[in-house]
């Protein structure tokens, strides 16, 4: 079992790099490659996730990389694969023959594998490797119209916000290693670690998961994410990249729960992260921004439910979400490529000229605003009773983004139902590769319902391995549900006029809070203005002294050449012409005539005789 675990991850990662590198080539293939192998990777999903295989290859000396399919990860992989094949599918046709196909539909698979080896990982490295892989081919999907400078900036600003966030888990890792009780870096090792090392292993998570997933303060970066495609959309919002930080948030409870102070911290970030930009949805009024905003706000419900210790709950919250998102950013998909707008007022009617997007748009909706009997509507309340177990003003402030939510979703509704001003509301059908996976997507969103209700959801918290977590009670249900009915009847019966309010109070919301702004502000111009200042201090301090001392040393060589080479020389022609003034003398007795040699040895005799004398 081990080798279709290898095979999960390595698909759509090979095929996918194949596809991209080989380009324009591919693309007329590509589609049909790319939509098969999502196919086959979901079958590998579905054997692996009841199966639970674990494999193991060598990485480093004692960190070995580490793959395994529990209960999370098996339900995980499965939502991912089903996900992406449902995006793919729709991107036959909303991709079109004159783009890059195959540089598309590549990234995309590299995408979806890397999230595959992201919630497979078990220690650290494997996942650092995957988190980086999954944030870089996002920047090229977000930026895959590159040649528009505004997509561009988007896609850089997305991308520089979650690596800086990123950083967080190498903090987490160095924590780990340098604290010796994590030695493997594996990821059910890092609750061990205690004192201070566990403080900074919590903060390096809990930062990078916030950035992924986009809560405050970090959640400016997904709306500059909506100048990509929209299937790049709904793939980034539903299973992949902006789910993986709250993944790893129920992955890693335990460490959160061992800290004191991480569960809380993580619970009322994500209370309200739900409610403030629940607010910024309502505020919208491009269909787009709107859902973005909304994805940071029902990731806040996973990430509440991760701090108060509500697995089971985060994890049904995350597995209905992905449907109804990844629906909601086709349809909006659809009517972009048929209608070429995605603004609210000028998306009157849509929803009656494409009654299957009409339709399945609307089951979204109601799913996402917590209408009884889809999917959300239960899973907020198996998260929420575990949050009320904790505090009552968690629960509470939970219940107002709920609220808040329905004002969204039927704001959304309102608009595209009414009848449009200045046309008809003729029907035009859909292409059949569009209409498939939006159907499929609106039964999913009704059909997860049974998961949050027994006896489904004890199988469910069997399969997490979770201890018995709080349950529901009809008046929570009931409360819920019938909440969810009454803001969404009244928004739908009043329209937008009931949203009204001053414009000043409007613009901070249309602008998300103009947390983009303050983090140039903040973070952005005081690091360019240190980097001035070093580079200014470099050029006018650093680069002077070293041409200074490059003067100096010119300079000492000219004196150099001038002054001592000349001793220099002096010395070397003195001592040459005393060897030749010795050679000449020594020179004078070799006459070659024997009875001066003998005069000459008598001589030496003699001398050497009188000094033995003296000697003595």
């Amino acid at each position: 079992m081990s080798a279709l675990l290898w095979a999960l991850v390595t698909l759509p990662l090979t095929v996918g790099m194949l596809l991209a590198v080989v380009g324009r080539p591919a693309d007329r293939y590509a589609p049909g490659v790319a939509v098969g192998t999502s196919v086959a990777a979901f079958g590998l999903a579905v054997v692996v996730a009841f199966e639970h295989p674990r494999t193991e290859a060598p990485l480093l000396e004692g960190l070995p990389a580490e793959l395994a399919v529990d209960g999370l990860s098996g339900l995980m992989v499965v939502t991912v694969t089903a996900v992406t094949a449902a995006v793919l599918l729709f991107s036959v046709t909303d991709i079109g023959p004159s783009e890059a196909r195959a540089r598309f539909f590549g990234l995309m698979l590299v995408f979806s594998g890397a999230m595959l080896t992201t919630v497979t990982a078990t220690t650290l490295p494997i996942l650092l490797m995957a988190w980086e892989v999954m944030g870089a081919t996002s920047w090229a999907l977000i930026g895959y119209w590159w040649r528009d400078p505004e997509r561009g900036d988007a896609a850089n600003t997305a991308f520089l916000t979650t690596r800086a966030a990123d950083l967080g888990l190498y903090l987490a890792a160095g924590a780990a290693l340098a604290s010796g009780q994590a030695p493997s870096l594996a990821l059910d090792e890092l609750p061990a670690t205690t004192g201070a090392w566990s403080t900074v292993v919590t903060v390096g998570v809990i930062a990078a998961a916030f950035g992924k997933s986009a809560q405050l303060p970090f959640s400016f970066w997904l709306s500059r994410a909506m100048q990509g495609p929209s299937p790049v959309s709904a793939l980034l919002h539903s299973a992949t990249m902006v789910v993986a930080g709250a993944y790893l948030l129920l992955r890693l409870e335990p460490l959160l729960s061992a800290s004191g102070w991480g569960g809380p911290v993580v619970a009322w970030t994500g209370a309200v992260t739900a409610v403030v930009l629940g607010m910024v949805a309502v505020a919208q009024s491009d269909l787009k921004q709107l859902l973005a905003a909304s994805t940071c706000a029902q990731i806040g419900f996973m990430v509440l439910a991760a701090g108060t210790g509500a697995v089971t709950g985060g994890t049904l919250q995350l597995i209905a979400h992905a449907a109804a998102k990844c629906l909601t950013f086709l349809v909006a998909g659809a009517w972009l490529t048929t209608l070429g707008t995605k603004a609210l007022p000028a998306l009157r009617g849509a929803a009656r000229r494409h009654r299957t997007a009409g339709i399945t748009f609307s089951v979204a909706a109601l799913t996402l605003a917590g209408v009884p009997p889809l999917a959300l509507w239960a899973a907020k309340d198996v998260l929420l009773a575990g949050a009320l177990e904790d505090t009552a003003a968690l629960y509470v402030t939970g219940m107002a983004a709920a609220a808040i939510s329905a004002v969204y979703s039927a704001k959304a509704l309102w608009f595209v139902w009414q009848p449009a001003a200045a046309t008809d509301d003729r029907t035009e059908p859909l292409p059949f590769a569009t209409r498939v996976p939006l159907a499929a997507l609106a039964v999913a969103s009704a059909a997860l319902t049974v998961t949050s209700f027994p006896p489904v959801r004890d199988a469910v918290e069997r399969v997490l391995g979770d201890e018995a977590q709080p349950e529901p009670h009809i008046w929570e249900l009931a409360l819920s549900g019938a909440l969810a009915v009454a803001v969404s009847a009244v928004v739908w019966l009043c329209g937008p006029q009931l949203l009204s309010v001053p414009h000043r109070i409007t613009s901070w919301g249309v602008d998300w809070l103009r947390l983009e702004n303050a983090a140039r502000a903040f973070l952005v111009r005081p690091v360019m203005r240190l980097a001035d200042a070093l580079a200014a201090f470099d050029d006018r301090v650093l680069d002077r002294a070293v041409e200074g001392t490059a003067r100096g040393s010119v300079r000492l060589a000219q004196w150099t050449n001038a002054q001592v080479e000349r001793l220099v020389d002096g010395a070397v022609e003195g001592v040459a012409d005393g060897a030749r003034v010795l050679g000449r003398l020594a020179r004078r007795p070799q006459t070659g005539q024997l009875h001066q040699y003998l005069a000459q040895a008598v001589a030496a005799f003699t001398v050497l005789a009188v000094v033995l004398v003296l000697v003595r």
